[in-house]
């Protein structure tokens, strides 16, 4: 406690006294013992008893009437003009076959037609366990003159209609299924809108996002971001903090501005800072191009059996060592076993420390390197609940060691939860309850030996914060039930009362 609340001395703006509050991770659910929190310069300023406690008369009172207040939420792994676009976009997520996915296509273009050369974009489909393939003949069979273009739920892989396939310069590929770079170049190609359009719905979902409880983002998306979102803050379209990061296309412009990890983007009012160096090193598990040291299930012999590797070592140590000598700390992504353990070891002979992306398949070896070189690991539970039947597939003998959380965390090494959204919901209540519990959809958990407890899901989910505390920044989030104790379906769902950034609401429903 700094003082008195009574005694506020002078401040720039009006503080807020959040009156009987509950702290998670302090008070018993049963606690009838409240606390009085006061907000001051954007940082929590005193935390006392709530009975007998006096009020300035420039002071917003805000009752709590024994909500709970915790930590605001963050989610370390965001595409965040994908999640946007996404938001708009045909959803064939529910589709089990290839013919399913369309049917949804056929069925859209009948209830809603488009103009002649009009693209339809869907997105969402996962066809690692379809009993038949996609190819361009079932699109075409429903399309009519309407170029399609499906987007794949981990976005490495695209579906094409003979139109769309044309318009890409794919027109004599033979399946119209398109995987990694190629299919990464159509999706760009189809998520082009104007600036004043994304900027929009980057902002409604900004707001999503905070009435979520997410007071900042970890941006990973595929373009240069840091400029975008300074005009986002300075048009007062987002209510969050973002870290943008750099992709290797963009790293000669960053190192020329001379931008570092962590740097606060000018014009921001400290809201968007300088992120990571992204790098991507594999593929994905549901496109079969995660990298991995055994061949995948039933792909034995097979040329790309094991996945795909981006880099080799040589090159990939090369770029660590030029970002992370210019500033940059390097997030890299990997997925399979092979692309971790290579990853680990392009980290520990370069020196950077930094984080690697996914990690969802490990050598057991490898844990305890993780901890000992500092390397954090940023994981997006939702992932496995999606993955888990295909990963049962696909890696069968092996998925005790995958989206292994537990064994991370017993290891000693460093959890950043997050979402990838749009790969899933930008919504870290749905990312702790993953984690805690492993299970979904009133399925058994999944190698329930890799939940990992409340506390620990919540703290990395924070930034490291699991309790409110005086001194801290006013980064909050007012939820009607204590997260810390609820089951999997009362995450998933926890109303979110209430949400503060330095202090002020960017989502108030008291």
């Amino acid at each position: 406690m700094t003082g008195p609340i009574s005694d506020l001395g002078p401040a720039e703006a009006r503080p807020v006294l959040l009156r009987n509050a509950r702290l998670t991770g302090v008070h018993a659910p049963g606690d009838a013992d409240r606390v009085d929190v006061l907000l001051r310069d954007g940082h929590v300023a005193v935390i006392e008893p709530s009975a007998g406690v006096g009020t300035a008369a420039d002071v917003e009172v805000v009752d709590l009437d024994g909500r709970w207040l915790g930590p605001g939420l963050w989610d370390s792994h965001v595409h965040m003009d994908q999640w946007a676009l996404v938001r708009r976009r045909l959803d064939v997520s529910s589709a089990r076959s290839a013919a399913e996915a369309a049917s949804l296509v056929g069925e859209r273009l009948r209830s809603r037609p488009l103009a002649p050369g009009q693209p339809l974009v869907g997105y969402g489909f996962q066809d690692a366990l379809w009993a038949d393939e996609p190819t361009r003949a079932l699109l075409d069979a429903v399309s009519g003159d309407v170029p399609v273009v499906l987007v794949s739920k981990d976005l490495h892989s695209v579906w094409l209609d003979s139109r769309a396939l044309a318009a890409h310069g794919h027109g004599d590929h033979p399946t119209g299924l398109l995987r990694e770079a190629e299919a990464f170049a159509v999706s760009t190609a189809v998520s082009a809108v104007s600036e004043r359009q994304l900027d929009e719905w980057v902002g409604e979902a900004a707001r999503a996002a905070a009435a979520r409880g997410v007071v900042g983002i970890v941006d990973l998306e595929m373009t240069f971001s840091v400029d975008r979102w300074a005009r986002r803050v300075a048009a007062g379209t987002t209510s969050l903090r973002v870290r943008a990061g750099v992709y290797p296309q963009d790293l000669d412009e960053a190192i020329a501005r001379g931008l570092r990890t962590g740097d606060v983007v000018p014009g921001t009012d400290g809201l968007v800072t300088v992120g990571p160096a992204k790098v991507i090193t594999d593929g994905s598990l549901g496109t079969r191009t995660a990298w991995c040291h055994d061949p995948y299930v039933g792909t034995e012999g097979d040329p790309g059996a094991h996945g795909v590797a981006t880099y080799d070592r040589e090159a990939l140590v090369a770029h660590l060592r030029r970002a992370s000598s210019a500033g940059l700390v390097p997030a890299v992504h990997a997925i399979g076993d092979a692309a971790n353990a290579s990853a680990l070891d392009a980290l520990e002979e370069v020196g950077c420390g930094g984080s690697i992306e996914h990690a969802q398949l490990l050598d057991p070896a490898d844990l305890a390197r993780f901890a000992r070189l500092g390397i954090v690991a940023s994981v997006q539970p939702e992932h496995a609940m999606d993955d888990r039947d295909v990963a049962d597939r696909l890696w069968a003998g092996r998925t005790g060691r995958s989206y292994a959380w537990e064994s991370l965390a017993a290891a000693g090494v460093r959890l950043q939860l997050g979402s990838d959204a749009p790969v899933a919901p930008l919504d870290p209540w749905v990312a702790i309850a993953a984690a805690v519990w492993r299970a979904r959809d009133g399925r058994d958990p999944w190698h329930p030996e890799q939940r990992i407890a409340a506390r620990t899901a919540l703290a990395a989910s924070t930034g490291g914060r699991s309790r409110v505390e005086a001194g801290s920044v006013a980064d909050l989030v007012v939820t009607e039930a204590d997260p810390l104790t609820a089951t999997d379906a009362e995450l998933r769902s926890l109303v979110v009362s209430a949400t503060l950034l330095a202090g002020r609401f960017t989502h108030r429903a008291l």
